[in-house]
């Protein structure tokens, strides 16, 4: 077995357990969702503005309530996940709410070797590229599922976040920005529920800002803008504040939380 697929498997088995806790979890509002809340956030909306009838591919999609959330909205949605107990859940979840969308189970970046269609919208975001140890295969998966005049939209946590080590009261500036090597975490909790039990076990990796871009632009595809945030929709590091929008920023604002990326697969370029 390849060093890569243990990594895959360590990282499959947390997410597996992080499902089970999710679901239950005051982050996730599960109950609410069912009953019409959405679970996309503003940085997402604005930029794809109106879905209905576009087909959409959400890779990294949890137990796809932004897939169903996309669903809603009248996108034709397909959804893909490493965890299978995820992806078990989303199904269970588009059942119950009457919806068309399909989920695969499978790595992100074997997804060309699952799904053959060609989609308009190309998504995924918040805490998903770290989980793999080389963009340019993923960068070029995303221009094979791009059909031309298609979009890719990511929102994701900034680089500087994830310099810091979290584990201990006050975080510690400890890994590179451009780091190579996987970094291994092992605590008890997740960010949904830290009093929750269940030991997550992980490896993943740091990419800068300029690893994504050259990944995207390497695969054919033109970048449309790069927007950096000192805010996050999500309140899961420390010690964050809540603003009278609903985002959490540091108490500084000393550097960004989330950026975000739009991307498009030009008429008439071929995929290098």
């Amino acid at each position: 077995m390849e060093t890569n697929d243990i990594y895959f498997n360590t990282n499959k088995a947390t997410w597996n357990d992080k499902v089970k806790v999710h679901a239950q979890s005051n982050m996730y509002h599960l109950e609410d969702f069912k009953k019409g809340k959405s679970s996309l956030m503003p940085y997402e909306l604005d930029a794809l503005g109106d879905v209905k009838g576009k087909s959409l591919l959400h890779l990294q999609c949890h137990f796809g309530q932004d897939t169903l959330s996309w669903s809603r909205l009248g996108a034709k949605c397909t959804g893909v996940d490493l965890s299978d107990e995820g992806v078990a859940l989303a199904q269970r979840l588009n059942s119950e709410l009457n919806l068309d969308a399909e989920f695969v189970c499978c790595n992100v970046l074997d997804t060309s070797d699952f799904i053959k269609d060609t989609f308009d919208i190309v998504f995924t975001s918040y805490g998903v590229i770290g989980w793999l140890p080389d963009l340019k295969p993923w960068g070029q998966m995303i221009a094979e599922r791009l059909k031309k005049g298609g979009t890719f939209f990511m929102a994701e946590f900034h680089p500087i976040v994830w310099m810091f080590d979290y584990l201990e009261d006050t975080p510690v500036m400890k890994y590179g920005y451009m780091q190579e090597d996987v970094i291994y975490e092992e605590y008890e909790g997740t960010y949904a529920d830290e009093a929750s039990k269940m030991v997550s076990r992980e490896y993943g990796w740091n990419h800068g800002l300029g690893e994504v871009i050259s990944a995207l632009t390497q695969a054919g595809l033109h970048i449309e803008y790069l927007k950096e945030y000192d805010e996050s929709p999500y309140n899961v590091l420390p010690d964050l504040e809540k603003t009278k929008t609903g985002m959490y920023v540091t108490k500084d604002k000393l550097y960004p939380l989330i950026f975000t990326l739009k991307v498009v697969k030009l008429e008439g370029v071929n995929i290098l």
